[in-house]
């Protein structure tokens, strides 16, 4: 199968690029890396063995990724592209609409002009915002609460609304909770260009020295200790969803929204008990006011994810935590030339 993979450089993306390259795929990364590295895709050519192809572009630039479709003749897209922090999206929303959605809408129109009809979307749980009950079912009412759910949610129905233009269009919309951890290698993981917006990296971060101290943002949650409670999965196990969802869409039309997930969930301070565990070392932190655009709980209901893609999580928090910590304590710097 060819695969164009839009943002392959990235975290998952990377992950999820290893995977199809092991299984015989072959795969063409387009990728702006606006936070990632071409080192990344390097590692994982040392890792499969095979060598990958890269296209550095932005989804943006019609020119560019029509040339990019010309070429390589995909059979199907993953898409990953995309800007992803909460509060970055609260203070820059149309940064986030230009790139995520408008980003989106040039993708499709490529899609559509060379005949490439099926779509694996890179979205979110925030699509549900506060979400009425726990565990969250795809049933449940989407309400984003803040500006970068709601480009994932937009995007979300311009591929609905495009599948159900085209009787042989497919599209499988991964709504992902709280991706963690890294390759068993620790050659690979997850590498903020900046300053993490995410839990996990930030702890790693504070654990291997870069940081002084985590903050909790919020300790008054109607939580078991008051600190936000989330559903985390292994990004091995988020790669593999990829792959299950990619060769759903071979045999059905049609779009299909599924959450990923473990349907387990933890709070900070847990997670932070949890690394400490892992890394062996005390993680130092404070609990300092709510976050906008948090929520207390978010937590996955994956029986459809069992259910259509024969997919379940096969990682727990010790397995993903002693990752993180074998990737970030080998690469204190990331990706950084300081290290290689």
């Amino acid at each position: 199968m060819r695969v164009l993979v839009t943002g392959g450089a990235g975290y998952i993306g990377s992950h999820t690029v290893l995977k199809l390259l092991e299984r015989g795929d072959d795969v063409l990364v387009y990728d702006n890396f606006s936070n990632s590295s071409p080192e990344a895709l390097r590692r994982v050519e040392k890792l499969s063995g095979k060598t990958l192809t890269s296209t550095e572009g932005d989804l943006r630039d019609a020119a560019l990724l029509k040339k990019s479709f010309d070429t390589f003749k995909p059979d199907a897209v993953i898409h990953f592209a995309g800007l992803k922090a909460v509060g970055e999206s609260q203070a820059k929303p149309l940064e986030y609409y230009s790139q995520n959605v408008a980003g989106s809408i040039i993708l499709l129109q490529c899609m559509q002009e060379f005949g490439c009809n099926r779509l694996v979307f890179s979205s979110s749980a925030t699509v549900y915002g506060d979400a009425r009950k726990i565990p969250i079912d795809e049933e449940q009412p989407l309400g984003p609460v803040n500006a970068y759910g709601r480009t994932k949610y937009f995007i979300e129905e311009i591929i609905r609304d495009w599948c159900a233009s085209k009787s042989d269009a497919s599209s499988v919309l991964l709504r992902y909770f709280n991706p963690v951890g890294a390759h068993e290698s620790g050659m690979i993981g997850e590498d903020p260009n900046d300053i993490p917006n995410n839990l996990m990296p930030f702890i790693a971060q504070v654990a291997v020295g870069r940081r002084e101290k985590l903050s909790v943002f919020g300790g008054d949650y109607p939580t078991r200790d008051g600190t936000g409670e989330r559903d985390y999965i292994h990004v091995e196990d988020l790669a593999v969803a990829h792959l299950a969802a990619l060769d759903f869409s071979e045999n059905t039309n049609g779009s299909h929204a599924i959450n990923v997930g473990t349907g387990n969930g933890a709070t900070v301070l847990e997670m932070v008990a949890a690394f400490g565990a892992a890394a062996g070392r005390d993680i130092p932190y404070e609990i300092v006011a709510r976050r906008s655009g948090d929520v207390a709980q978010c937590i996955a209901s994956v029986s459809l994810a069992s259910k259509l893609l024969n997919w379940t999580a096969r990682y727990g928090l010790s397995d993903m935590c002693a990752s993180t910590w074998r990737w970030q304590s080998t690469n204190p710097t990331g990706y950084s030339v300081e290290d290689n």
